[in-house]
C-alpha cells in the first residue's frame, strides 16, 4: 500500500534536485530568480509547516476519519481504481473552493498569505507553506468523509494534490499550449501568485485549472504586464514567526479598534485589506506601490553563506525530527520542534543584519556544542555513539567560531573604512 510517508520519502530528495536544476537553468537564462535570504526564509518556513505538521495530523485526520467512520453512510472500496480517480477530481474541486475563500476571507487568508509573501517566484516558493492552515482547512474537506472515502485514500490524495503544485513554482518554464487550459500550469500559477491588478486574486486551481474556467476565475498571463510577487502588504521581514502571524495581529488590532461588535465580527470575515472606516481613519496605512523596493537588507556575502550553510544543517537535522518525533512522548518531542523553531528565528534576524541576531545564533550554536558534549545525548536519542557527538560538537562549535570570527572582520573593516 502507498502510503503518504513513503511518498514523502521519495520526493523531497526530488526538491532538491529540481531546485538545483531549475538555479541552473536560470542562470544559463540569464535570469535572476535565487535570493539567498529570500530562499533561506521559504525554505524555513516549508521547515516550520512540516514541523507543525507533526503535531497537528492526528487532528487533521483523526477529524476526517471519525466523521467517515460515524457520519458515512457507506464507505468506498480503497482497492477501486475509480474510488482513487473520483477522490482525486473531487479533491481538487474542494482545493479550488477552499484556495478561492483563502483569497476571499480574512481569517483564512491569514494562514494562507505566508505562501504568497515572497517577492521572488521559484520552487523554493512552493515549499513556503503556513504552519497555521490545519485551524480551519480541515472543513472544506469533510464532504469527501461523508461521501465514504477512505481515510488512507484520502490522505495520500491530498498529498498527490500537493506534490503536483511544486512545479509550477518557476519563472524558467514559459506557456505549455493546450495544456495551459486545461492544467495548472506555470504560467497560469504566476499570475496567480501576481499583485498586479489584472491578475490579483485568480487562477485558484491545484491539478486542474478548469475549474477556473467554469467559476469565471481564470486569466492569462500577459506578455506586455509580467507579474510582480509577493502581497499588498509586503511582510518586510525574514522572521519566520512573524511571516505566519503577521495577518492575525493586524486583525487582532483592527478587532480591538473597532466600536460596533458587528465590524469586530466582520474583520475576520470580510475579505483582506477590508478595514471598518473609522478604524482605517484612525490607523491609516500606506496605499500599495508596485514598484516599492523589494526587501532586501544589506549583509555580507559570508554572512548569507553562513545562513545557507547553517539552513542546510537544520534541513537535515529536520529530516531526523520528521522520523523520530512521531515515536517520541510529548514534551522532548515538543523541545526537538522548539529547538528547530528557535533556530530558523534566530537565522532570521542574522539575514536582517539585527545585532541580536548574532547572539541568538551564538548562543544556539555554542549552546547545542557545548549540552551534546557534556550529555551525550540528542533529541530522542538517550546516548549518541562518541564519534557522532565529536561531529555534532565540531560541526557546531566550527559554526559558533566562524560567526564569531565573521562578525569581528566584519566590524573591523567597517571601522577601518569609516578612518
Amino acid at each position: 500500500m502507498i502510503t503518504p510517508e513513503r511518498i514523502m520519502a521519495w520526493a523531497i530528495p526530488g526538491f532538491f534536485v529540481l531546485i538545483g536544476i531549475e538555479l541552473l537553468v536560470a542562470k544559463w537564462q540569464k535570469r535572476d530568480v535565487y535570493y539567498i535570504n529570500d530562499a533561506i526564509n521559504s525554505l524555513g518556513l516549508g521547515t516550520i509547516s512540516q514541523i507543525v505538521g507533526v503535531f497537528t495530523k492526528l487532528f487533521n485526520i483523526g477529524i476526517y476519519g471519525w466523521c467517515a467512520a460515524h457520519l458515512a453512510a457507506w464507505t468506498l472500496p480503497a482497492d477501486s481504481i475509480w474510488v482513487w480517480i473520483s477522490g482525486l477530481l473531487l479533491y481538487d474541486l474542494l482545493y479550488y473552493w477552499l484556495h478561492r475563500l483563502g483569497h476571499e476571507v480574512n481569517v483564512l487568508w491569514a494562514a494562507h498569505v505566508v505562501h504568497h509573501q515572497s517577492e521572488s517566484y521559484n520552487l523554493t516558493t512552493a515549499l513556503r507553506q503556513t504552519g497555521s492552515g490545519f485551524l480551519l482547512g480541515w472543513v472544506a474537506y469533510l464532504p469527501m468523509a461523508l461521501l465514504g472515502y477512505p481515510v488512507e485514500v484520502f490522505a495520500v490524495i491530498a498529498l498527490i494534490d500537493l506534490l503536483y503544485q511544486f512545479w509550477v513554482h518557476t519563472e524558467v518554464i514559459g506557456r505549455l499550449g493546450w495544456f495551459d487550459r486545461v492544467f495548472c500550469s506555470p504560467s497560469n500559477h504566476r499570475a496567480h501568485h501576481a499583485v498586479n491588478d489584472r491578475y490579483l486574486d485568480r487562477n485558484y486551481g491545484g491539478i486542474l485549472i478548469i475549474w477556473d474556467r467554469v467559476f469565471g476565475s481564470f486569466v492569462e498571463e500577459n506578455d506586455d504586464d509580467p507579474p510582480v510577487y509577493g502581497t499588498r502588504s509586503p511582510l518586510q521581514s525574514w522572521n519566520p514567526l512573524w511571516a505566519n502571524v503577521e495577518v492575525y495581529g493586524a486583525m487582532l488590532r483592527d478587532s480591538w479598534h473597532a466600536h460596533g461588535w458587528l465590524d469586530k465580527l466582520r474583520v475576520w470575515i470580510k475579505p483582506p485589506g477590508w478595514r471598518p472606516a473609522e478604524v482605517a481613519a484612525r490607523f491609516p496605512k500606506p496605499d500599495f506601490d508596485i514598484r516599492h523596493a523589494r526587501y532586501n537588507p544589506p549583509i555580507s556575502r559570508a554572512l548569507k553563506l553562513y545562513c545557507l550553510v547553517q539552513l542546510g544543517v537544520l534541513l537535515l537535522i529536520g529530516v531526523n525530527f520528521l522520523d523520530v518525533a512521531p515515536k517520541m512522548a510529548w514534551i522532548p518531542a515538543a523541545a526537538y520542534a522548539a529547538y528547530l523553531v528557535y533556530s530558523l528565528w534566530a537565522l532570521g534576524f542574522l539575514l536582517e543584519g539585527c545585532r541580536i541576531g548574532i547572539w541568538l545564533e551564538l548562543l544556539r550554536t555554542a549552546g547545542t556544542a557545548v549540552l551534546v558534549a557534556i550529555s551525550g545525548c540528542w533529541f530522542g536519542i538517550a546516548q549518541l555513539d562518541a564519534r557522532i557527538v565529536m561531529a555534532l560538537v565540531m560541526v557546531f562549535g566550527m559554526s559558533a567560531v566562524a560567526l564569531w570570527l565573521l562578525v569581528g572582520y566584519e566590524r573591523r573593516s567597517s571601522a577601518a573604512a569609516n578612518v
